[in-house]
């Protein structure tokens, strides 16, 4: 938006929802493609605030991001995957105590059932690798033992988070995935705000 672009815009006449009306709701509607259209690039600029993060791990956060997402790119995943890899510890810095949650909540609406609860359950499943180490119980994932789900997330933690902090390992540069992310984020499958499809 430029400088004093704000000032001039279109805004609801409202100053409490019980007194707005179809026109105030109608201009808000056609403010929110605008909005909605860059949030691929909000998402991105958050990603990269894990730049530099090491948390004393051989390699930054962001590395470990783009490593984990290059090698489910790399071994054949499908783009919605890869975005999942890429973007599933973005809550690294706002959820310290539970990052799973916010990377599932980001990308919930714009991905499957299944790769959400992978999303908000690689954490669990992430510490079979070292919950022993810090006085936890590595079988903790045990309690989904039978959820159709369980297996999916035991391999993406596997084969592509648990092995991805190795810093000779050469990534894909963030820009190979951000048209990925833009396709990923340009449908909303699950909202409370999506209107349910008509039957023909």
């Amino acid at each position: 938006m430029a400088d004093g672009a704000h000032l001039t815009e279109e805004r609801a006449k409202f100053t409490a929802m019980t007194d707005g009306d179809a026109e105030d709701w109608a201009l808000i509607g056609r403010s929110m493609g605008p909005f909605q259209r860059e949030l691929p690039n909000r998402v991105l600029t958050h990603l990269k605030l894990l730049d530099g993060d090491f948390g004393g791990y051989a390699v930054d956060r962001l590395t470990h991001s783009l490593q984990t997402a290059t090698r489910a790119h790399q071994a054949g995943e499908d783009e919605e995957y890869v975005v999942c890899a890429l973007l599933h510890d973005i809550g690294d810095t706002l959820g310290s105590a539970n990052h799973a949650d916010i990377g599932a909540a980001i990308l919930k609406p714009y991905v499957s059932e299944e790769n959400h609860w992978m999303l908000e359950h690689h954490g669990i499943f992430q510490g079979y690798y070292f919950f022993e180490f810090i006085g936890l119980d590595k079988d903790m994932r045990e309690q989904y033992r039978g959820h159709p789900n369980f297996e999916r997330t035991a391999r993406f933690c596997h084969l592509y988070d648990q092995s991805a902090f190795d810093p000779n390992y050469v990534s894909m540069p963030l820009s190979a995935f951000e048209p990925m992310v833009g396709r990923v984020f340009s449908t909303v499958k699950r909202s409370i705000y999506k209107r349910p499809s008509r039957a023909a």
